[in-house]
């Protein structure tokens, strides 16, 4: 073999090679795939409880971000086996207390009426999700 021979052997072996390394790259699995980007939780209540516009009497209800990669603020509450959407709309992004792992936080409601929903966070995240009330 010739020295230019062998120069393009190896020009072609280089060029398949980074091909090689570019196609991997494109097909690789993103590391998150396996997680929930939905942030899909289900929680169960003993009491009523309310969302913005609606009261929900107790029982499980499947919280989870509508629209995970283009408006992670929005929320949507569903039923258990999700047939039945009962709210869905933005919620204001906020950060959880310090120290809590606590699913949901409470306000206040008066004797017998359903106890309000102010915030929900993802299980896993610093953020949550605050309900805009009117």
């Amino acid at each position: 073999m010739t020295k230019m021979t062998i120069r393009m052997n190896r020009r072609v072996l280089l060029a398949l090679g980074a091909l090689v390394v570019c196609g991997g790259s494109l097909v690789a699995v993103p590391s998150h795939a396996g997680s929930d980007v939905n942030r899909t939780v289900q929680l169960t209540f003993n009491k009523p409880i309310s969302l913005p516009g609606v009261s929900l009497g107790a029982g499980t209800y499947i919280f989870e971000r509508a629209a995970p990669f283009s408006a992670i603020d929005v929320v949507r509450v569903s039923s258990k086996d999700r047939r039945f959407v009962y709210f869905m709309g933005f919620t204001e992004l906020v950060e959880r207390p310090r120290g809590s792992d606590a699913s949901v936080t409470f306000g206040e409601a008066p004797a017998g009426a359903a106890t309000p929903i102010v915030a929900w966070y993802p299980t896993g995240d610093s953020t949550g999700h605050r309900f805009r009330y009117r």
